[in-house]
């Protein structure tokens, strides 16, 4: 079924009696063109796609066409009955009503796709993205790629480059497992209902291995953690905070590693941090 103009999704959801609940982060959207990216960024190839949040199945309809099999978890269960009409004609597609953020993913992936690796895409509820897309990196799935619609600044974040703005923790711990690529920005009044602010379809190729090699991973994220923790202040005193070694120690450290102690975290490369990380170790 294709029903990707806002009149046909308001027209269901009047059939259903359903209403938007922006607290859910409902906004289903409405451009085809946009769809096809989403599932073109996915590179599924007849394999599986998890998808999180179908809504009324807009991009589960796009996914399905390609899939062998779309696995889709839904948390408001008034829209089951909704997603077993829009979703009929596929018999590649299995609804689970279930919120994410209290699923074992690796089960589903196991239960439902015997292991083999797959790809996610979701259209995520912005007040959620964060502790998703978290979630999906540090439990290490069996995944090639992760394609997500997020707020467009979350999508900034996650792309930011070191010495700008938006660089942080999140850009890390997400160029550590994955390639992050800015497919395109979407605007606002392609939803229905209609944000306040614009989105982006944002790409994450998982490595076969880490960006870099470090002994102990706990150490860098902690290292990332305290270099992010008080951004205007130099990279010596967020250690400091956050450690129990000296400043006359741990400038040692930041000088066997070639860094400038007066640096900022947000200056440091994915490399950087490995050095501090390893000298601390």
């Amino acid at each position: 079924m294709e029903f990707i103009s806002p009149d046909l999704i308001k027209r269901i959801a009047q059939k259903y009696g359903f209403t938007f609940k922006k607290g859910l982060g409902q906004n289903f959207l409405t451009s085809q063109e946009v769809l096809e990216k989403i599932a073109d960024a996915a590179e599924i190839d007849g394999g599986g796609v998890l998808e999180i949040g179908p809504g009324f199945g807009v991009l589960t309809n796009e996914l399905a066409k390609r899939a062998g099999k779309v696995v889709a978890c839904e948390i408001d269960d008034r829209l089951i009955p909704i997603l077993d009409d829009t979703l009929s004609e596929y018999d590649n597609v299995r609804v689970i009503n279930r919120d994410i953020l209290k699923t074992d993913i690796s089960a589903i992936i196991d239960e439902e796709f015997d292991g083999e690796k797959i790809s996610i895409a979701a259209n995520l509820p912005y007040y959620i993205t964060t502790p998703i897309i978290t979630r999906v990196i540090e439990a290490r799935l069996p995944i090639r790629n992760f394609v997500v619609m997020v707020q467009k600044e979350v999508a900034d974040r996650i792309a930011a480059q070191p010495g700008t703005k938006d660089y942080g923790a999140l850009s890390v711990l997400c160029q550590y497992y994955a390639v992050p690529e800015l497919v395109r920005i979407v605007p606002a009044g392609l939803f229905v209902p209609r944000p306040k602010v614009d989105s982006a379809v944002l790409a994450m190729r998982f490595r076969k291995k880490p960006a870099v090699e470090v002994r102990d991973e706990r150490m860098f994220f902690r290292v990332v953690k305290a270099a992010f923790s008080q951004r205007r202040k130099t990279l010596l005193n967020c250690l400091a905070a956050s450690f129990c070694s000296g400043k006359e120690q741990l400038s040692a450290v930041l000088d066997d590693a070639g860094i400038d102690p007066r640096r900022r975290g947000e200056t440091l490369s994915l490399a950087e941090f490995a050095r501090i990380a390893e000298l601390l170790t």
